[in-house]
């Protein structure tokens, strides 16, 4: 937070003190003690493992307290885990004081209205199926308050505007906390059980595994990323006009394959694509890359070998699926005057289709040193006259649905001088460049 506004800064004490509020009735009596005890210093623990191995916060033990305690009681839970996790940044105090207040004050509204609910003596009375509603309960007010309260910050740092400060917190938390609501659920039943609170333990070695397994996956996640980057990385160093290209066309895929109704698993490979797409200039001589003057016929057809070194140089990378296809593809047209093999019509793969209207968009929608810019309007109005001919109608309709919906709003590139221009995308502007 050291480069962080005053304002947020301001903004967090005064959550702070909102949650210094919410703990004005703590236990009072020795023996209430036990439970709040047994389950900060549990929490503590298990954030410190979380935090260290896998990332992220783990909210079943916290939860597991508003459906146990008292609502000040459970805002007391959060508080050690933040005084004694290390803090990866500075400072460190206001840092500490956000991770303690922010828990405390969600799991406080989170046992008031499980409380209200009439969910402690359910959970008592092991009163099923009637226990899950005021979890359920909880579980929501839980999220809408660390949504909030996240949101809150974010406009108090000046990180994202105003009008989009909240846009898609809740949604992404309320199914991952839920998971973890039916986890707290079962600790406290267990809690409450004969078998006591050593057997709400037990709950946690599943989630555990289940958390193993996730950081696993965004390891492996991590790591495909970093492959695409240092690829995407190289071209950059080689032909400046990629600079940015190839995000824009990743992001231009993915509008195209959600608006067509494709599984979130190939609108994925498809962002893959679309940034992958011209790693084949890698095996171009970079002097014909960046070469002033009109290329001769000999050295187009060179450049024109580019899809196919991209295809050679992804072969193996098995994650890719068939963005391998796009990357080969993405320069056919659909009348057969493509290349490298002149695919006409379906031949031509859907994953290629796709990524050859998102090339030729951001190509006519991005400022060159040979060419500025063509307004979002008149590129559409571009594509939809060669549609058909050079491009799949299906998919420049489904990007004009998508840019009407949600908007362009793509960083410009602009060369250095010192790269040159590049040649082999001076066909003529119709959105049918290299």
């Amino acid at each position: 937070m050291d480069a962080v506004p005053a304002r947020a800064h301001g903004y967090v004490a005064a959550v702070a003190l909102l949650a210094v509020s919410c703990l004005s009735r703590p236990p009072d009596t020795p023996g209430s003690w036990l439970a709040p005890t047994l389950l900060a210093a549990l929490y503590a623990a298990c954030e410190h493992a979380v935090h260290r191995r896998f990332g992220g916060t783990f909210y079943p033990v916290l939860l597991a307290g508003a459906f146990l305690l008292p609502p000040s009681a459970a805002a007391l839970v959060p508080v050690p885990a933040a005084l004694l996790c290390p803090v990866g940044h500075r400072p460190a105090l206001p840092r500490r004081v956000w991770r303690a207040a922010r828990p405390a004050l969600a799991v406080w509204a989170a046992a008031r209205v499980h409380e209200a609910l009439g969910g402690r003596d359910a959970v008592a009375g092991s009163d099923f199926p009637y226990a899950l509603l005021p979890a359920g309960a909880a579980v929501l007010a839980f999220c809408l308050v660390l949504t909030a309260l996240d949101g809150g910050l974010r406009a108090a740092a000046g990180l994202v505007p105003p009008c989009r400060t909240w846009r898609g917190l809740l949604a992404r938390s309320l199914a991952p906390v839920a998971v973890h609501g039916l986890a707290g659920l079962m600790m406290a039943v267990l809690w409450r059980s004969p078998y006591g609170p050593v057997s709400a333990l037990l709950v946690l070695l599943p989630m555990c595994v289940s958390w193993w397994v996730f950081a696993q996956y965004h390891r492996e996640r991590a790591a495909h990323q970093a492959t695409i980057r240092a690829l995407v990385q190289a071209v950059d160093i080689k032909d400046g006009y990629t600079r940015g290209h190839s995000e824009r066309v990743g992001q231009a895929s993915v509008l195209i394959a959600r608006e067509l109704g494709l599984d979130d698993d190939r609108v994925e490979v498809l962002r893959f694509a679309g940034i992958l797409h011209d790693v084949g200039k890698l095996g171009v001589p970079t002097r014909l890359l960046r070469k002033d003057g009109p290329l001769t016929p000999e050295e187009r057809r060179i450049i024109e070998l580019h899809p196919e070194y991209g295809h050679e140089m992804v072969r193996g990378i098995s994650f890719l699926g068939e963005a391998r296809t796009a990357i080969l593809h993405h320069h056919e047209r659909l009348d057969g005057t493509g290349y490298p093999y002149g695919l006409a019509g379906d031949r031509i793969p859907e994953c290629a289709r796709i990524v050859a209207v998102a090339d030729a968009f951001d190509a006519m929608t991005s400022t060159r040193c040979y060419s500025r810019a063509r307004p979002v309007e008149a590129a559409v109005a571009e594509l939809e006259r060669c549609a058909g001919a050079h491009f799949d109608p299906r998919m420049v309709r489904a990007l004009v649905r998508a840019l009407r919906r949600e908007g362009w709003r793509p960083a410009v590139t602009a060369d250095e001088p010192a790269y040159g221009t590049a040649p082999a995308e001076r066909a003529p502007r119709t959105g049918a460049h290299r």
